[in-house]
């Protein structure tokens, strides 16, 4: 099986982060100075598109394989955990996510797909619902797994940071943020929030292992 990949595009039909070859392939197949590239974590992806073309124009992106002392150091995931990801046909695209149980990867909840949304506000939305979740059955113990920075930051600022725009194709996405945004300012929450190790651990048990 080979590795999942997410690829950027700086210009193209549309900029932004995919996590289909083929759909971002629709975005720079015959688009004059089309720029983009793939990148073997979503973390170096929005990196990369945080930053420019030139940057990564003509180089090869190593993908670090980690020493077994780093491995030690990160150690080993908390298996008594949930575990949250989300997947996006497109950027924007058909957006959905889910959450699950770290240690055997029963589905704890599943929403989508919704129409034009984008892989950080479903990984915003994975996040506080996983949070709300915990709340609601008294287990602010229990930690919860991202792989995305972004989101994680998002939560922290209690503000989906999108530049997004909405109409009435996504209208309900966007009752879904502000009904998030809004849960984490008016409640407090325990649980730890904590960051997926990737390299050391492989994909997020909550990955819906797409291309």
């Amino acid at each position: 099986m080979s590795k999942k990949k997410f690829y950027v595009v700086w210009n193209g039909r549309k900029k932004g982060i995919y996590t289909s070859w083929n759909v971002c392939k629709k975005q720079v197949d015959g688009f004059e100075a089309a720029q983009y590239k793939s990148f073997a974590s979503l973390d170096e992806a929005e990196i990369a598109f945080s930053k420019k073309y030139e940057n990564y124009k003509g180089k090869t992106i190593s993908k670090p394989t980690l020493s077994a002392s780093e491995k030690a150091a990160i150690g080993s995931p908390n298996l008594e955990s949930i575990s949250v990801d989300a997947a996006c046909s497109g950027n924007p695209g058909k957006m959905e996510y889910r959450g699950v149980l770290t240690h055997n990867k029963k589905q704890l909840f599943l929403k989508g797909p919704y129409p034009n949304g984008t892989n950080n506000i479903g990984e915003f939305l994975a996040l506080v619902h996983g949070i709300a979740l915990l709340k609601s059955k008294n287990k602010e113990s229990i930690p919860i797994y991202s792989d995305s920075r972004t989101a994680m930051s998002w939560v922290k600022q209690k503000k989906c940071k999108t530049n997004l725009h909405f109409d009435a194709s996504n209208e309900d996405l966007l009752v879904l943020i502000k009904r998030a945004e809004n849960w984490l300012k008016e409640n407090t929450f325990k649980n730890p929030i904590l960051k997926w190790e990737t390299k050391a651990w492989g994909e997020i048990p909550a990955d819906f292992g797409r291309k």
